[in-house]
């Protein structure tokens, strides 16, 4: 399966941009375009849309090439000059562009469809919540929050000459020597601690900055402002709270017992923070691969084994250059599937150190990216804007999915079962950290004043609400006060982290459905990621045959559920 670029029919083929200068002249011609008729307003829509996808592109490469070499600083100013110099003349045009089209009298008519009745509804929020006043301000906002991945992509450690990135010595706190767990946490720690000062004034003045585009757009708090511009119109603040309420529940107590049995097996009263991610039994940790292509070739073959299509999607993005998967120095952390909605064909961007977690990413992203080969050939590409919600179920979805074929990783049945242990006590164990940076972000948003030691204890009491207190951390106190500073999303894309955890609950009804019917799971599961955001999110879970229910008898139902098969693999 091989992907073009998308044929354009508004913009010429050969269009690149350079400078404001050669973009505007399209705007333009949208703005003024008199729209009479339900077919002009049609082709009004896809011509803005041809337009959105080559400006969504263009900035999707800057970032991408940033990401991968932070060092190279051409490539940072490429970044910028878009976030600092387009995007801010984007704004008003954007307004005026949605501005004219709610007011067409020919609205109400084409948005009988839903598709185009859930687009415009997006529409109608971004221009009630734009204000010119904002634009200069979100601009910094866009710049600054990226000092986060050059910060982070900086640290380093030196263990015994060689420079290790973040993620190749987080690697190492899976090794059973304690000696070697220890200096490299500490290692670790330090590193990180000399960022800390900086990256406390990072968030500070991104809170203030936020907090000021919500008061400008009238609204109380930028928690609440930022609840309308990502869309949330199927649930509500006070479901985040429940939400928070029921991990805490159902999933923490859980979460304690399985590691109060890690404890005993350990032989210890409490885990030193250097013990948490080691086997207890005093396994090596696995070994599922030595490098990117091995951990490609592995992907390939297991996404064959669940349906061919998601093979031809990988071997797509291969041919495409679409990939960079191994962790290298100036690097920036974590990782992603970029959408390009020109080129049809996503990004995958990750830093494999050659764990089994990096098994988990490169799956996890190659569900994005089936999803974006998916929802390719739906008409607007504002109809493949997926909701997090949507896009992170069909990642975690495909992870749970994929586990029955881990032994494309694994040889040895009993690393399988290792590995399909880990995952699910990996999973419930994030559902509570998700609950915390959810439940902090609330807290600094509503409290947008406060001072960095406020912060800290603020964060303190949520780790001991999420926590389950069986961590030692004398001596290392400051590093459980900042540890939320290991999180992207605080500061590049706020609020937008909740998501993972209403999605993992619908990965695992998912996963679930797909121990009664395999196949039946995953042509619903198909469906689902066909239709991109042309149906609401609770229809788009309807069609994975799952409910859109973060209530507590739901939670409990999904814990009661991961536990008996936690059980059954503790037995065989």
């Amino acid at each position: 399966m091989e992907l073009k670029r998308a044929q354009r029919y508004f913009l010429p083929n050969d269009f690149v941009l350079t400078n404001w200068e050669g973009l505007e002249p399209f705007f333009d011609a949208l703005i003024q375009d008199p729209m009479q008729s339900i077919e002009e307003l049609s082709q009004w829509l896809k011509n803005r849309s041809e337009l959105d996808a080559f400006l969504e592109e263009n900035l999707a490469w800057r970032y991408i090439k940033m990401t991968i070499d932070t060092r190279d600083e051409q490539l940072t100013q490429d970044y910028h000059y878009f976030v600092s110099e387009i995007q801010p003349k984007l704004a008003p045009l954007d307004d005026q562009l949605n501005k004219k089209l709610i007011e067409s009298p020919f609205l109400s008519e084409i948005e009988k469809d839903e598709a185009y009745f859930i687009y415009f509804r997006a529409v109608k929020t971004a221009t009630q919540l734009f204000r010119e006043e904002n634009i200069d301000i979100e601009a910094e906002i866009n710049e600054k929050s990226q000092l986060f991945g050059s910060i982070s992509g900086a640290q380093t450690i030196d263990l015994n000459g060689e420079q290790l990135t973040m993620q190749k010595a987080s690697s190492l706190l899976r090794e059973p020597d304690e000696s070697l767990r220890k200096e490299v946490f500490e290692k670790i720690s330090n590193r990180r601690k000399q960022d800390v000062d900086q990256l406390d004034e990072l968030y500070s003045l991104l809170i203030l900055k936020r907090h000021q585009v919500a008061l400008n757009a009238g609204f109380d708090n930028f928690r609440d402002y930022k609840f309308q511009s990502l869309g949330r119109f199927d649930y509500t603040k006070e479901d985040c709270f429940a939400f928070h309420e029921s991990i805490e529940k159902c999933i923490v107590p859980i979460v304690r017992s399985i590691q109060e049995t890690k404890l005993k097996l350990f032989g210890k009263s409490a885990f030193k923070p250097w013990d948490t991610a080691v086997d207890p039994e005093g396994k090596a940790p696995l070994k599922p691969f030595t490098n990117g292509e091995e951990l490609l070739a592995g992907t390939q073959r297991i996404f064959e084994k669940i349906d061919p299509y998601f093979k031809s999607c990988i071997d797509s993005l291969k041919n495409m250059n679409h990939l960079d998967l191994e962790s290298k120095p100036g690097k920036a952390p974590g990782g992603y599937n970029y959408p390009l909605y020109e080129s049809g064909a996503p990004f995958i961007f990750m830093n494999a150190v050659g764990t089994h977690r990096d098994v988990i990413t490169m799956i996890h992203e190659g569900g994005h990216a089936v999803h974006s080969f998916l929802s390719n050939e739906l008409e607007l590409s504002s109809f493949k804007n997926i909701p997090s919600e949507v896009a992170e179920l069909a990642s975690m979805s495909m992870e749970l999915l994929s586990m029955k074929y881990w032994d494309e990783f694994y040889s040895n049945p009993a690393d399988q079962k290792r590995a399909q242990k880990e995952h699910l006590e990996d999973i419930l164990g994030i559902l509570p950290w998700i609950a915390q940076i959810d439940a902090f972000q609330h807290w600094v948003y509503e409290n947008p004043f406060h001072s960095i030691e406020d912060r800290r204890e603020a964060w303190k009491g949520l780790s001991k609400r999420f926590g389950t207190g069986l961590t030692d951390w004398s001596g290392y106190e400051e590093v459980i006060e900042t540890s939320w500073q290991r999180q992207m999303h605080l500061f590049e894309v706020p609020f937008y982290y909740i998501e993972y955890g209403i999605a993992q609950l619908g990965a695992l009804a998912i996963w679930k459905n797909s121990q009664l019917n395999y196949y039946n799971a995953i042509e619903a599961y198909k469906m689902a990621l066909t239709v991109g955001y042309s149906k609401s999110i609770p229809k788009i879970y309807a069609d994975a045959g799952i409910t859109f229910d973060f209530s507590l008898n739901n939670i409990a139902s999904l814990a009661d559920f991961v536990r008996e098969e936690l059980n059954k693999m503790s037995e065989e």
